[in-house]
């Protein structure tokens, strides 16, 4: 493994700096592929998916923009294809709990006969700091269309951990692991606890989804994001995904991080500040 290329498909993404960080200080050869590269990835530019993977041995994919759009499970399939002819032997696919899109893909890149690492991830603690929710959480609201279902979101820094040992690990070859938090909460419960560490007031406030999808529009979303989130709401966060699993105590054998622990760590760095 020492000797060999590590390359991770969105590697600009949430998860995809985290892992490289770790990646190197481990001394292990590792590059980013996304439209940015060196080695360019687009994800709707299927010619630049070989130059992509050539040379490694390895990959970590996070598919763009969700697992769960219509024609993601064909393009995962297509990716292993193209990754069997270039050598490839492992893949570790970021998946998610509870979507079909997502367990379709899981089955498309398994059927290309790759050893697979299958990380299935809960809501990742980190929309509230570095992605959609982040803006409204300055402003001190934040308006969804989510009421009392609970969610146990996790920490991207410990999926980071799992896809590092995972890429690191022959032993996590060919097996899959549900990660989330240690505890699930309301969207309510995780606002009132960033408003916490970050010492100032900060509201949640549940809203309908017409409400919700009309304010993306008019903020300028593309439709193909809006639909997303609809989809994201209004049936995968229903309660599906609600119970805490082992995953993260199963790879990285150490307990998950709380949401607790995020919010306290996060709000060090002012992020949240009005």
């Amino acid at each position: 493994m020492q000797n060999s290329e590590i390359v991770l498909v969105g590697g600009s993404g949430k998860t995809g700096g985290r892992i490289i960080k770790r990646l190197e200080a481990r001394g292990l050869n590792v590059r980013a592929a996304s439209r940015s590269s060196a080695r360019p990835f687009d994800w709707e530019d299927r010619s630049t998916w070989r130059g992509a993977l050539e040379g490694a041995s390895s990959a970590y994919v996070a598919f763009q923009p969700d697992l769960s759009v219509a024609w993601a499970a064909e393009a995962i399939g297509a990716l292993a294809k193209v990754a069997v002819d270039c050598g490839l032997a492992h893949i570790v696919l970021l998946s998610g709990r509870g979507e079909e899109g997502a367990q379709r893909s899981e089955a498309a890149l398994k059927a290309s006969g790759l050893d697979t690492t299958i990380l299935r991830a809960s809501w990742f603690c980190q929309n509230f700091s570095e992605g959609a929710f982040v803006e409204q959480i300055i402003g001190g609201r934040l308006q969804l269309p989510a009421g009392e279902i609970s969610e146990p979101f996790i920490d991207a820094d410990d999926i980071a951990d799992a896809a590092v040992a995972a890429l690191a690990d022959p032993r996590h070859r060919n097996k899959v692991y549900e990660l989330t938090g240690p505890r699930a909460l309301t969207f309510r419960q995780a606002v009132a606890e960033i408003a916490a560490a970050a010492g100032r007031p900060i509201e949640y406030e549940q809203v309908s989804m017409a409400d919700f999808t009309g304010a993306l529009a008019a903020a300028g979303l593309p439709q193909g994001l809006i639909d997303l989130l609809e989809e994201l709401f209004g049936q995968v966060l229903d309660g599906r995904n609600s119970r805490v699993m082992g995953g993260v105590a199963e790879i990285l054998c150490r307990p998950a991080t709380d949401f607790s622990q995020y919010a306290r760590r996060t709000a060090t760095n002012g992020i949240w500040s009005a």
